[in-house]
């Protein structure tokens, strides 16, 4: 019995520091899609989404396609977090087989883009290549 308090303590805190607390953690960063609109250049497309999945030199003008997963803002991973850590605290661990599989689920949405530039390396239009994003196209 003397033992049993250090060893259920320290599995309380181990298990503070398992799967969906990590897993919210990790989850992908938030990219800042409102930079793809007319007018942005394109080395700040770059500097945000990375490099292209494709680049191409069409007849109207330099073509790029950017996928990406967006994800979350540090504080809304950083609540995510704390709120799986005290529910396995107080489910005393149990609380994982919930809090897993949603981290697993919620572990950002695929985005992609097209963007086609002007002679300057400006985004001209923009054209969404995933359903689930809002129609966004500007430029002709």
């Amino acid at each position: 019995m003397k033992w049993s308090w250090p060893i259920l303590l320290s599995a309380v805190l181990g298990m503070c520091l398992s799967c969906s607390p990590f897993m919210a953690a990790k989850q992908p960063g938030y990219k800042n899609v409102n930079l793809f609109s007319e007018g942005t250049p394109r080395n700040e497309l770059i500097a945000e989404f990375g490099v292209p999945t494709i680049t191409e030199a069409k007849d109207d003008g330099k073509h790029d396609i950017f996928r990406f997963r967006q994800g979350y803002t540090g504080g809304a991973k950083a609540g995510r977090a704390v709120m799986h850590g005290v529910f396995d605290v107080f489910t005393l661990g149990l609380w994982e087989v919930v809090g897993t599989p949603i981290e697993s689920a919620a572990d950002g949405n695929d985005m992609a883009y097209e963007v086609v530039y002007d002679e300057g390396d400006r985004v001209r239009q923009v054209i969404p290549l995933t359903k689930d994003q809002t129609s966004k196209t500007t430029g002709t």
